[in-house]
Parts: C-alpha cells; sequence; structure tokens
C-alpha cells in the first residue's frame, strides 16, 4: 500500500501547496476561487487542469485550457508526473514533488497471487524509476530496456520471498512488466502470435482475438483504462499523429505494418477500443492459397496468365475477405524487369521483385495540414515511368485516375475494392468516378470501366472463416449502357459440415471460357482448355 504526498511549488510567488488523497483523489489547478492549487499567473484560466492520484501514481489532466499544460516542454492533455517534474499551467512553472511511501513487507504477507505481485514490482519500478532522466539521453528501445530490467532485477533481490511465491515464472513476470511500462503490454504476446489475425481490445479488460476466422475472447486484459490509453498513444506517437479528446479517432500502423484503428472517450463512452489488423509475417503464394483450398491450380494458371497478359485485374471482396493476401499473390506473377509502383492508404503489400517503388499516403497533421491522398499519388505515379501500377485500394477519387491509367497504356494495373459481388464492384466503381468531383455522364463512367478492367476476382469469408475466391469474372462489353459480364470460375456451396465446427461444404466449377484465348496464343501464353472442363469432383472440400 501507498501513502502519498505532492508538493506542488509556485516559485514565482513562493507558494507551496501539499495534496494528500485521503477520500478526494482530484484536486483542480487554476486562477478560479474553486481550485485547489491557485495561481495568479494571467495565462492561466479559471479551471486549468486536474491533479489526479489514480491506481498508485499522480496524473496532470489539461482541463481544455486556453494556454495549454506542457510537461518536458511538450504540450500535453494528460501525463504521468515523476517527482522533480517541471509543469508549465500556461507561463506558471511549477515544480512537482511527490513523496511515496511503501510499506513493502506489509504488502508482502498479503501479496499471495501472480497479478498482485506482479503490480507491487510494477509500482516500486515506476516509483523509482526516473523515466523522464532516461527519456533525456535519447536511449535506443534496447539500451532502455536494459536499464528498466537492471532496475528491476535489484528490486525484485530485495524482495525474494515474493519471487518464492512465483518460483518458476520470474521470467514471464519480469517480461509482462517490462512490456507494459514500455512496450503494448498484454498485446505483446499476440503480436507474436503467428495464428491470430486480428487483435480488438473492447475496453481494458476485453480483448477478442481472430483465429482461424473465429472470433474468440482472451485472457489477457491492460490494467485499466489509462494503461490501455497509454499504448495507444505509444503506437501513434512515433507517427507523429496524437489521440486525446479534440482528436478522437486515430488510423496508425505498427512497425511491422499491422493497421490499428483507435477510439477514445468521447466517441467511445463505454472505454477506449483498439483494433489492430496483423500484418503477416508469410506472403503467401497461389501455391500456398490452393493448399488452403481458396482456389483451385485451374484458376491459379488462369490468374498467372491473366497477370502476364497485362490484363488489368481488380480484386473485389469484403473486408477481411483476404482481397490483400491475394493481391499480394498475384504480384507475385509480375515479371522481375517490369518497373511496379505500388500506393496504399498503409503499407501491406510485399512485393518480392527488385525494382519496385512504394507509395503510402499521409493523413493531415494535427494542424489539418500536409495531406497526401491516394489519388495524388496515383496522378504523380503517372509520371515515374511504371510499367504496373498496384494501387492497395481504391476507396475514393482515384478510381477514376487509375481507370484512366488503365486506359491509356498501363495495362496490367491492379487494385482492391469492397464489394459483395462481381456487378457490385462495377457499381462501387461507378460511385468511387463520382466522388472525384468531375460532372461525367454515367455512360461515360461505365465506357471507361468496361474498357479499363478486364478481370474481377471475387473474393469472400465464408461462415466458417475460411477465405475463397469464390468467382473469376470477365468484363466483355457494354449493351444499352449495361456492363455485360461472363463469370469464368464460381465456388458452389453445398452444405455445412456440422461433425467438423460447422465446415462449409461446396465445390470450385468452372461456369464459361474467357474471350481472349486467341490473344493468349498469340503472345505466346496458350490456355489449357482443359480448365474449364468440370471438374467439380476433384475440387470438392
Amino acid at each position: 500500500m501507498f501513502e502519498t504526498k505532492l508538493k506542488i511549488t509556485d516559485p514565482t510567488n513562493d507558494v507551496t501547496t501539499e495534496l494528500v488523497p485521503d477520500g478526494q483523489t482530484s484536486f483542480s489547478v487554476g486562477r478560479g476561487a474553486q481550485c485547489e492549487v491557485r495561481l495568479k499567473e494571467p495565462t492561466v484560466s479559471q479551471m486549468h487542469a486536474t491533479l489526479i492520484w489514480e491506481n498508485g501514481h499522480w496524473w496532470v489532466t489539461d482541463a481544455t485550457s486556453t494556454a495549454g499544460t506542457f510537461v518536458n516542454g511538450r504540450r500535453i492533455m494528460r501525463e504521468l508526473l515523476l517527482d522533480g517534474t517541471t509543469v508549465f499551467f500556461g507561463k506558471a512553472e511549477c515544480r512537482i514533488n511527490i513523496d511515496n511511501k511503501a510499506d513493502s513487507h506489509d504488502s508482502a504477507s498479503s501479496q499471495s497471487s501472480y497479478d498482485k505481485i506482479k503490480e507491487f514490482f510494477y509500482e516500486e519500478l515506476v516509483r523509482r524509476l526516473d523515466l523522464r532522466k532516461l527519456q533525456e539521453e535519447t536511449l535506443s528501445d534496447e539500451e532502455l530496456e536494459q536499464r528498466v530490467r537492471a532496475l528491476l532485477q535489484r528490486i525484485e533481490g530485495k524482495h525474494e520471498d515474493l519471487l518464492d511465491q512465483v518460483e518458476g515464472q520470474e521470467d514471464e513476470l519480469e517480461d509482462e512488466i517490462v512490456q507494459n511500462l514500455l512496450g503494448l503490454g498484454p498485446l505483446e504476446p499476440l503480436l507474436e502470435d503467428d495464428d491470430i489475425t486480428e487483435i480488438m481490445a473492447v475496453g481494458f479488460d476485453r480483448i477478442y482475438l481472430e483465429k482461424e476466422g473465429k472470433l474468440q475472447l482472451s485472457d489477457r486484459r491492460f490494467r485499466d483504462g489509462r494503461h490501455l490509453l497509454t499504448v495507444i498513444e505509444r503506437i501513434v506517437a512515433p507517427l507523429g499523429r496524437r489521440i486525446d479528446e479534440s482528436s478522437p479517432l486515430v488510423d496508425a500502423r505498427l512497425p511491422d505494418g499491422s493497421r490499428v484503428n483507435a477510439v477514445i472517450s468521447p466517441i467511445a463512452p463505454d472505454g477506449s477500443c483498439l483494433t489492430i489488423r496483423k500484418f503477416g509475417k508469410t506472403v503467401f503464394d497461389t501455391d500456398k492459397l490452393v493448399s488452403f483450398g481458396s482456389l483451385t491450380p485451374e484458376m491459379a494458371k488462369f490468374l498467372d496468365l491473366c497477370v502476364k497478359a497485362r490484363k488489368n485485374i481488380i480484386v473485389s471482396g469484403g473486408t477481411g475477405s483476404g482481397k490483400t493476401s491475394l493481391l499480394n499473390a498475384l504480384s507475385l506473377f509480375i515479371g522481375h524487369d517490369e518497373r511496379i509502383v505500388t500506393i496504399e492508404d498503409s503499407l501491406e503489400l510485399k512485393l518480392q521483385q527488385d525494382h519496385v517503388v512504394r507509395m503510402e499516403a499521409r493523413p493531415p497533421n494535427a494542424e489539418g495540414k500536409g495531406e497526401i491522398t491516394i489519388r495524388r499519388l496515383v496522378i504523380n505515379s503517372l509520371r515515374m515511368r511504371p510499367d504496373r501500377i498496384v494501387v492497395g485500394e481504391c476507396r475514393g477519387g482515384e478510381a477514376l485516375d487509375m481507370l484512366q491509367a488503365m486506359n491509356t497504356g498501363h495495362d496490367g494495373s491492379l487494385t482492391t475494392v469492397h464489394a459483395n459481388s462481381p456487378r457490385d464492384a462495377v457499381s462501387r466503381l461507378e460511385t468511387l468516378v463520382l466522388m472525384a468531383g468531375m460532372d461525367l455522364p454515367l455512360s461515360a463512367i461505365r465506357n471507361q470501366i468496361v474498357s479499363a478492367v478486364d478481370i474481377i476476382v471475387q473474393t469472400g469469408r465464408l461462415a466458417d472463416g475460411s477465405r475463397k475466391v469464390i468467382s473469376i469474372t470477365e468484363m466483355t462489353g457494354l449493351e444499352s449502357d449495361k456492363p455485360l459480364m461472363q463469370e469464368l470460375f464460381t465456388f458452389r456451396q453445398t452444405g455445412i459440415d456440422h461433425a467438423k465446427g460447422n465446415r462449409v461444404l461446396g465445390c470450385h466449377i468452372p461456369t464459361g471460357v474467357p474471350s481472349f484465348v486467341e490473344e493468349l496464343k498469340a503472345r505466346g501464353l496458350p490456355l489449357d482448355m482443359s480448365w474449364f472442363q468440370d471438374g467439380e469432383l476433384e475440387h470438392a472440400y
């Protein structure tokens, strides 16, 4: 247990205020008469900030003041206070002194569970660690972790009676404490698990996982809501982003490319929510996808020929249906002698060719400036002499520029769109082109789409969590302003195997012959017509 006292000194007016959380854990700072800590500096707001004793730590939270609250020269919304910290409330400089007393032996006698012992060592580490000083030394991540572990081990050496109660779990205990302090806490082992494809924190005490397409509740949790918010801030800070009450939602990514979305109060009134779409370490080729039952060998060989024949291909599907994985697999068919320009909202593609130019869109900064859109990157890519343009996803006006590029010599391009069927994909492209702000008639837009797009590959996530190519469709022309399409392959579901975890039963079958057979022959890419014969028994799942 802690006994704590915070002293806040205003050296300009030689005033020191002592705060003891005895029944009261929140203390206001400002010029107003109702404030427990009153400052006379004119830049201080009537209600400027709040000092909070929470979960064994002192925090300072800005109350949306006009002049702001600053710690270590940085404007903050909420910050952990350490002994010796200097805080500026507007231009009022204040020194913070914290006097914590921990009765370790009384605590030791009551610490009987792993979590309580971990909490004790974590509190002791925070109490003794001068993170502010370490950060000022600009240590590398490895050096900072070594310093923290060394101090933790010294603390553990003084409380061996507690370590005896977690015998055999000492390394795990140390790793969790360091991860909570410096890393992503309970998310660290989940991010290392390659079987997990998505991590979803709903508040601090519920972390859901997606494994093999199925959702399940994890046994891991954050210490509290503040711990979850701290982890979110650690993710977005290196990217120059911020998340606070004035900007309560953010899209970001982890160093490995995994996509992150976070929302906090006030738009998430039940607690902060964090969603991580993990970026797979392995690039799946079509052989791997065939082994998963996502498509047949004949479908894979056909798509190989389409890429080599420089057909423009749209991969369509819903969220989490495997669009990006398939796009990565298709990109492997592009020759190593071609110049490829990739454009993404968040870097996910892992092209294996040597001559690849990667570009990533940039969101606006905290002042709303500096945004670089996907559309601007698509337009810029046309000046970079690309042989192929690969757009991670068309979701706005860039669709118009992508179609124009496909129609003006940049054939063989690849992209994805969100849609539930090939025909919906065409409608989606029409909508996206209209978002470009050009006053084009629908007939002209459809002409552009039919002229540009050759193949639509539809992906889907089935009821059992499996991801499959459920359709390969060829665009064949336009009749009475209506796009004509011919399905070449489809997945036909035949039932559900309840004895095997509600596994979806079905088969891929050919349904048509492409119209460009002679074109492929002329390019020296002969098509095996047996691929389009009925082979449903051979490829049943």
